[in-house]
């Protein structure tokens, strides 16, 4: 595996405020790697920075070997980052088409906008089900679906999901991890943000621990869940700098 972004120090916030106080993280190209933690940990601020919707104060962040820190959203969309916010991002009163077509509108290259929307139709066919149908009138994992679709269309190197589970039903839910699956088996990879953090590395290559404003933990999916200072977190027991800074960094003194 060959590593597609790194952040390397990053510190960001908001005003004079610092919500990421050194961010270290490698993710892998062709992996799904799940960043958990508990609420205010800078979760979502990791992806703001990442596809440039918030530029670090200090720190490189290096897409495909290149660094991007101080480019805007839309290079970084050019270069094949896609940002799926938590809130849903499809035109509710659009057809689910039209939505998809959208995916494509900062491409000069038609052609390759409609081979790229058969090639998303293919991986997510509710796309052609539901193609004349409002997307307001989906379900919320098929919204979701949908959007996932729509990302294809700019044929991405990195998407970018921020809890693409929130509000979904058990059934949604895991319809949606099945499909990001199958965005890694098509070559993509996949940084999520995941609240619900044992289905988020359930689906995932790896996961990191990000506590505090730091990348506290990285490991495989699987090893995390069986870790007893990921469960304290994950049930709400473990506060900001303790718990994982002890688990991790081992005795002190």
């Amino acid at each position: 595996m060959s590593t597609i972004l790194k952040l390397d120090g990053v510190v960001a916030g908001y005003g004079a405020g610092d919500i990421l106080k050194g961010v270290d993280l490698d993710v892998q190209a062709g992996t799904v790697t799940c960043l958990i933690g508990p609420n205010g940990a800078g979760k979502s601020t990791v992806l703001k920075t990442i596809s440039g919707l918030l530029r670090p104060k200090n720190g490189t962040v290096t897409f495909r070997g290149e660094r991007i820190e101080k480019l805007a959203p839309k290079p970084r969309l050019l270069k094949g980052i896609v940002h799926v916010p938590q809130d849903r991002s499809l035109f509710p009163a659009m057809s689910v088409w039209d939505n998809l077509l959208m995916g494509g509108y900062a491409l000069k290259d038609q052609k390759a906008v409609k081979q790229r929307i058969a090639h998303a139709v293919e991986v997510f066919p509710i796309c052609a089900r539901r193609a004349h149908d409002h997307a307001g009138s989906l379900s919320g994992g098929e919204q979701k679906q949908v959007e996932l679709a729509r990302t294809l269309v700019m044929d991405p190197g990195l998407i970018l999901l921020d809890e693409p589970s929130i509000g979904l039903d058990p059934k949604s839910r895991q319809q949606v991890f099945l499909s990001i699956r199958e965005l890694a088996a098509a070559g993509r990879t996949v940084l999520l943000v995941e609240q619900n953090a044992r289905s988020g590395l359930a689906a995932s290559d790896f996961g990191a621990v990000l506590e505090s404003g730091v990348v506290r933990l990285v490991a495989t999916g699987a090893s995390l869940l069986e870790d007893p200072a990921v469960a304290r977190l994950y049930l709400g027991a473990a506060s900001a700098g303790h718990g994982l800074a002890q688990a991790t960094t081992g005795p002190q003194g």
